[in-house]
């Protein structure tokens, strides 16, 4: 496991070198009161990530159709993270907001995150 945990922060300290700053935001929807008929304001939490934004090859986008033109790979560094992004989440990067569509993958040799790859549409 020490190697792994190594590997994470190796990965870390690539990402940072190479990429970038990006938020990720989480967004809490507030719970109907049906004595009050009405919800709570939705909360936002954000956390501050390392990633880098990377086009997809032409490889990738032949082989699946579930990419659409101008879709970009995010890579994020596990090591340090709040959190796991998720599906339902917004990144921010570059001022440009984007949604994460599926598949989003976890990169976890001997279950040490390490990496995760999202798919992010604007």
């Amino acid at each position: 496991m020490a190697f792994y945990n190594e590997m994470a922060l190796l990965a870390l300290e690539m990402i940072s070198e190479f990429g970038q700053s990006v938020t990720i935001c989480a967004t809490t929807v507030g719970e109907y009161d049906p004595e009050t008929g009405s919800a709570p304001p939705n909360t936002v939490i954000d956390q501050t990530v390392q990633g880098m934004l990377i086009d997809f090859t032409g490889q990738e986008l032949q082989n699946n159709s579930l990419i659409k033109q101008g879709d970009k790979k995010l890579k994020i560094a596990a090591h340090g993270l709040d959190w796991v992004p998720g599906l339902l989440n917004k990144v921010i990067v570059q001022g440009r907001t984007w949604s994460i569509v599926p598949p989003l993958k976890e990169i976890n040799p001997a279950g040490t995150p390490i990496l995760y790859e999202l798919q992010v549409r604007s």
